[in-house]
C-alpha cells in the first residue's frame, strides 16, 4: 500500500509534487488560494484540491489514516523582513497545523518555514511546539536545509520541522547533498537564447553561480519582481535584471540585462516545464516565488517513507502471523 499525505497549505504545489516523487499519494491538499488551487487542478486533475482558509474548520473523518501531515505554513510571522510576531501574528499557522495533527494523529509531520522561526526570540515557541508533539508520542528534529544542495540552482535556506512517532523516528536520517548543482546561467541558457537572444552565451559566463532566494512577495505586499534592493543587487551579478518579471524571453535585439520569466523562476524554484501555473504574471509569480521546492521535498519525503515504511512491514507481518497461529 502506498503512504499517504494530507498537505496543508498546499500552494503551487512544489511540496505536494516533491511527496508525490517520494511515492506518497495525496488524500487532500488544502489551500485558500483560488488561483493556486487551479494551479494544483489543472497539473493533477486526480488531486483532492480543497479551496479552504485553514482558520475556518473542516470535517476531518476523510482523512483519518493518513500517513504524513505536511505543510508550507505562511512565513511572515517569522521573517526577519516582517514584524516578527510568531504565535502572536495572526497569519501564523502553526497551531492550527498542530491541532490537524492531534486530531488525526499521522504517522509522520513535515512542516516547512522561513530560517527566521531560528531566532532566538522564538525558542519558547519552538520549545512548545516540540513539547506537544512529544506528549502526543512523537520525537522531532529541527533542520535548516538550503536548496542549493538538493539541485536547486539557489540558496533558499528553508527550516524543516520532522516528527515521527517515537517508535520509528530512530530510523530518520536527513538527506544527504547532491554533488553538483548547476549555476543559474546553465539553468536557464535554453530559455535566454528561445528567441534568438544573441547575448544569451554572454549572460550565461556571467550568470556562473546560484541564485539568491527568490522572493514572491504576498497578497499584501510585493509584486512582480525579485525583491528589495539588495536582493536585485545580487541578481544583478548575475546579470539579471530584478526590477520586475518579463512576459517572455529576450529577443534577437535585446540590449542590456534580461528580466526572468514566470517560466524561468519556475524552474530555478525546480518545477518540471510542463508543470502550469494559472493566472495572470503577479499572481503566476506569487505562486512560483512562495514554494517550498520539489526536489528538497522529494528527498526529505523519501527520508520520511524510509523510516516509516519499516514500521508497516512490521505491523503487516505481525498480522500475518496472528491470522497464521489463529487458524493453526
Amino acid at each position: 500500500m502506498a503512504l499517504t499525505a494530507l498537505e496543508l497549505c498546499a500552494g503551487a504545489g512544489g511540496q505536494a509534487l516533491g511527496l508525490e516523487r517520494a511515492g506518497f499519494e495525496h488524500m487532500g491538499l488544502i489551500e485558500n488560494d483560488a488561483a493556486a488551487c487551479q494551479t494544483l487542478r489543472v497539473n493533477r486533475p486526480d488531486w483532492n484540491v480543497i479551496e479552504h482558509d485553514l482558520f475556518e474548520s473542516l470535517p476531518l473523518d476523510d482523512f483519518k489514516g493518513v500517513d504524513l501531515i505536511a505543510g508550507g505554513l505562511p512565513c511572515p510571522p517569522f521573517s526577519v523582513a516582517g514584524k516578527q510576531l510568531g504565535e502572536r501574528d495572526e497569519r501564523n499557522l502553526f497551531n492550527i497545523g498542530l491541532q490537524y495533527v492531534a486530531a488525526l494523529k499521522p504517522r509522520a509531520v513535515m512542516f516547512e518555514n522561513v530560517r527566521g522561526i531560528f531566532d532566538p526570540s522564538f525558542d519558547d515557541y519552538r520549545t512548545l511546539i516540540a513539547r506537544r508533539l512529544r506528549k502526543w508520542g512523537y520525537d522531532l528534529d529541527w533542520k535548516l536545509l538550503n536548496a542549493s544542495d538538493y539541485g536547486v540552482p539557489q540558496l533558499r535556506p528553508r527550516a524543516i520541522l520532522v516528527a515521527i512517532k517515537r517508535a520509528d523516528f530512530g530510523k530518520f536520517r536527513w538527506p544527504k547533498s547532491v554533488e553538483k548543482t548547476k549555476t543559474v546561467g546553465d539553468e536557464l541558457y535554453d530559455l535566454m537564447e528561445k528567441r534568438g537572444w544573441k547575448g544569451a552565451e554572454e549572460w550565461r559566463k556571467q550568470a556562473n553561480k546560484i541564485g539568491p532566494t527568490v522572493v514572491g512577495g504576498s497578497k499584501k505586499h510585493g509584486g512582480p519582481d525579485l525583491g528589495p534592493t539588495r536582493a536585485r543587487k545580487a541578481w544583478a551579478e548575475l546579470g539579471v535584471d530584478g526590477r520586475g518579471i518579463a512576459n517572455e524571453e529576450p529577443g534577437p535585439e535585446h540590449f542590456g540585462m534580461p528580466r526572468l520569466t514566470v517560466r524561468m523562476v519556475a524552474r530555478l524554484q525546480g518545477f518540471p516545464d510542463d508543470w502550469e501555473i494559472y493566472g495572470r504574471k503577479t499572481a503566476a509569480y506569487r505562486q512560483v516565488g512562495n514554494v517550498f521546492p520539489p526536489p528538497v521535498a522529494e528527498r526529505v519525503g523519501l527520508a520520511i517513507a524510509k523510516a516509516i515504511k519499516a514500521s508497516r512491514r512490521r505491523t503487516v507481518v505481525s498480522q500475518a502471523q496472528v491470522r497464521l497461529a489463529s487458524t493453526a
